[in-house]
């Protein structure tokens, strides 16, 4: 991960547009990932642990604002369902 930014302000998010972006949400499970463009996102509920192949853990969870960067490989480990907004590019 590029940047974890834990409980961004209000008008922060409301510059970004967050509420505009698409939502994507995931029950309880794991699966591996790789990122084909950058990806920002909010997560609005729940929590995950994202593993790198290089053993870098990061525990992601509701009120954080993440960015994945292009490329990037990691297994999602999702411990509560996750829903987020999203925006690619």
């Amino acid at each position: 991960m590029d940047i974890v930014v834990r409980k961004p302000d209000d008008k922060e998010l409301e510059k970004l547009g967050v509420k505009a972006w698409p939502l994507w949400s995931s029950p309880v499970r794991t699966f591996p990932w790789e990122y084909a463009e950058k990806e920002v996102c909010y997560i609005i509920k729940g929590r995950a642990l994202v593993v790198t192949p290089d053993g870098e853990e990061v525990e992601i969870k509701a009120g954080d604002l993440v960015t994945f960067h292009k490329g990037l490989k990691c297994t999602w480990k999702v411990l509560e369902p996750v829903e987020k907004y999203y925006k690619l590019g």
